[in-house]
């Protein structure tokens, strides 16, 4: 497998200081981008090559180019942060690297080796580091790797070329008023993924599928969407960007990986930070009729929905046909709040790393 150096071809022009420091004063989610991205080509025959650090711009497709008419793409998403020394760190770059291995795998395409992604993730961050919030808050830089097939032609098979990328996005804290639950419709008509198909995979059309039933929460009044599965329509799966955990007391339990939901890298990084908690975590089966019985009764104490993005959010009202229920008594559990601090802490640099996820710029 080819391991291309990346070239550093960085723009003549960046944004000056002070326009990259009022986007950084509130920089939102996903709205702003850094001055540079990483670009490296695979080609059938040739492997991995033109490794290049290039000015963000805007990509030139070809009308017939095999992505718009057969999907062949698939995307990770992580953070680095700024440490109280002023470094700058990522969280758990291999974990989302293997993902990507495994994603394109799932899609007949060429798997990226793992030290080539994280050196463009990390060639990126180098390049734009001024553009890593400073530490103290939760802001972050948010990296967007991803994949797409380039070659131009109609014939549906894997495409012979493809072209990976690197952006960047300064992210701020999800709840800047602080952290709120979500409001939940458990979507019993429409599935996500199923049994052999592409839910384990980090694809956009699992995100487009997510789409209508997402339209239809926001109709109910409803943030965010919940899936059951596809073959009993009775077991919760997760929402339609993140994973979910119930806890019962002092038992956490996530839904079990069945190979149509996404193995998340804050649902696993979190079943290992609950046991350092002293929680007793597991992964499990739960269905929707549990989920609405036991936060009726009280035994349910708390859920949360976990992801990049948002770290951890609790999930507060639940909807589903004909019925309705409120998690808790509406606020942030204790549980969550404790999780969702000590990943943060991790994160930020301001607890120890006892499990060697922050991955610092060499």
């Amino acid at each position: 497998m080819t391991t291309p150096t990346i070239e550093l071809k960085p723009s003549a022009s960046p944004l000056a200081a002070a326009e990259r420091e009022a986007i950084l004063a509130n920089p939102g989610f996903g709205r702003h981008f850094t001055d540079h991205m990483v670009t490296i080509k695979w080609t059938e025959g040739r492997g991995w090559h033109d490794g290049e650090l290039v000015p963000y711009a805007p990509l030139s497709l070809d009308p017939a180019t095999m992505v718009l008419h057969y999907a062949q793409e698939i995307f990770e998403g992580l953070k680095a942060y700024r440490q109280p020394d002023g470094t700058v760190a990522s969280f758990r770059p291999e974990k989302n690297a293997t993902r990507f291995q495994a994603s394109a795998r799932r899609l007949g395409m060429p798997e990226l080796p793992v030290e080539t992604f994280i050196e463009a993730c990390d060639a990126l961050v180098r390049q734009d580091e001024a553009w890593v919030p400073a530490h103290g808050g939760e802001e972050s830089l948010y990296l967007r790797p991803f994949m797409f097939a380039t070659e131009v032609g109609l014939g549906v098979k894997p495409a012979s070329e493809y072209l990976f990328l690197v952006i960047a996005s300064p992210a701020g804290a999800y709840f800047p008023g602080g952290v709120k639950p979500v409001s939940i419709w458990v979507s019993e008509d429409h599935v996500r993924a199923v049994p052999g198909g592409m839910g384990d995979a980090k694809t956009g059309g699992n995100y487009a599928a997510s789409l209508l039933a997402q339209a239809e929460a926001a109709a109910k009044g409803c943030a965010q969407v919940c899936y059951l599965d596809a073959v009993e329509r009775k077991w919760v799966e997760e929402l339609g960007g993140m994973n979910l955990y119930f806890v019962y007391g002092d038992k956490i339990i996530t839904p079990s990986l069945t190979g149509s939901i996404l193995e998340g890298v804050t649902r696993d990084s979190l079943l290992a930070v609950a046991r350092d908690l002293g929680y007793e975590a597991e992964e499990g089966r739960v269905s929707v009729d549990q989920w609405q019985r036991d936060s009726e009764n009280g035994t349910l104490t708390e859920v949360f929905a976990c992801g990049t993005a948002a770290v951890i959010t609790p999930v507060g009202t639940v909807k589903r046909t004909g019925a309705e229920w409120q998690q808790g008594d509406g606020e942030p559990g204790e549980v969550t709040l404790k999780l969702r601090q000590a990943l943060l802490d991790i994160q930020r640099g301001t607890a120890q790393d006892t499990h060697g996820w922050m991955h610092k710029l060499g």
